[in-house]
C-alpha cells in the first residue's frame, strides 16, 4: 500500500519521559528521509523535544500530518485514535508497554517497521468505533467516541446495579449485574476478554454485549450486527458509572439512556509486511505455549 507521505507526528505515551529515546530515534529516522516531523504538544513537554521539533496539537496533526507514529502501549494509541477520530491520519505502534495488541511493532523492529512502511510495503486495516451518548429526560448531556468498549459498571457500590437493555428500540431484558461492557472487535481481547467475552476477528462487523458478573447464570454475551442502536438505561435507585477506553468516564443518573451506536468515525492502522492477527493473538495470549512446571 503505497502513501504519499511528507509529514509524520510522533505521539508518545502519556507523561513518560521513558519513551523520549525512541522518540529521537524515530525522529531521526524521519529526518534522514527528508520528511517533516511534528510532535504531540504533550509529548513534546514530557520528554524535552520542543526545541529540536515542530509541536503540534492533534487538531493540527489531524489537519497536516500523513501518518502518526504512537510510542507507548495500547492505552496510548487509543487515546490517540480518539483525538484522531474523524481525519483519516494513519497510525502505526511502537510498543513500549506492556501487551501491545495495538502498537504491535516491537521497539528492537522500529526502524525496519518504519522502513517498510515508508516504502509503501505497509498492510492497512480499518477499526470501527463506536458513538456514545448519553441522554437525561431526552436531552444529550455527554458525548464522545470509543475504539474499544463502553463500559457501564456500579462504580463504588459494593452491590449490583439493575438496568434495562433494548436494541433498536425492542426491549431486551431487565438484568441485575455489576455492569455491561459494549465492545467492538477492537475491544474483544481487552476488558471483555476478561469477562468471558468473544474474541471477535476484527474484520467481522459485529459489537459484542458482555455482563459483568449477572445475577442470572443465563445472561450470555451476545454479537450483534454493528448496524444497531443499543440503549442501556438505570433502573431507579441505582446510578453507574460510564467508562470510554478506560480512560474517559462519566457519572451516569438513574433515568440515564446511555445510546451505544457505531460511528461513523474509523481508525486506519498500518502494520509491518507479514503482519498476522493470528500470529499476534498466538504471541500476546501465550496460545501453543508449554505448561510451566515448578
Amino acid at each position: 500500500m503505497r502513501m504519499s507521505i511528507e509529514t509524520v507526528a510522533l505521539i508518545g505515551k502519556y507523561q513518560s519521559p521513558e519513551v523520549a529515546e525512541t522518540l529521537v530515534e524515530v525522529a531521526r529516522l524521519l529526518q534522514e528521509r527528508d520528511l517533516k516531523v511534528r510532535i504531540e504538544q504533550g509529548t513534546a513537554s514530557s520528554t524535552g523535544l520542543a526545541s529540536a521539533h515542530a509541536v503540534s496539537s492533534y487538531e493540527e496533526i489531524g489537519a497536516q500530518a500523513d501518518l502518526a507514529v504512537v510510542v507507548g502501549g495500547d492505552g496510548t494509541m487509543l487515546n490517540a485514535a480518539r483525538r484522531l477520530a474523524g481525519f483519516d491520519v494513519p497510525l502505526v505502534g511502537i510498543n513500549q508497554g506492556r501487551l501491545g495488541f495495538l502498537t504491535d511493532v516491537a521497539r528492537q523492529d522500529a526502524r525496519a517497521a518504519l522502513d517498510a512502511i515508508l516504502a509503501g510495503k505497509a498492510e492497512e486495516e480499518s477499526r470501527f468505533m463506536l458513538e456514545v451518548e448519553v441522554l437525561r429526560g431526552g436531552q444529550r448531556v455527554f458525548h464522545t467516541n470509543a475504539l474499544n468498549d463502553v463500559v457501564v459498571n456500579k462504580g463504588d457500590l459494593g452491590r449490583m446495579i439493575e438496568f434495562d437493555v433494548c436494541i433498536d428500540d425492542e426491549f431486551v431484558y431487565t438484568q441485575r449485574s455489576d455492569g455491561m461492557i459494549v465492545s467492538t472487535p477492537t475491544g474483544s481481547t481487552a476488558y471483555a476478554l476478561s469477562a468471558n467475552g468473544p474474541i471477535l476477528h476484527p474484520s467481522v462487523v459485529g459489537i459484542a454485549l458482555v455482563p459483568l458478573c449477572p445475577h442470572t447464570l443465563t445472561a450470555r454475551p451476545v454479537t450483534l450486527p454493528d448496524s444497531c442502536t443499543i440503549d442501556i438505561v438505570l433502573l431507579a435507585p441505582h446510578d453507574a458509572s460510564v467508562h470510554f477506553d478506560g480512560q474517559e468516564r462519566f457519572d451516569a443518573r438513574a433515568g440515564d439512556r446511555i445510546r451505544v451506536a457505531r460511528s461513523a468515525n474509523c481508525i486506519r492502522l498500518l502494520h509491518p509486511p507479514g503482519y498476522s492477527y493470528f500470529a499476534m493473538l498466538r504471541e500476546k495470549l501465550h496460545w501453543s505455549a508449554s505448561p510451566r512446571h515448578p
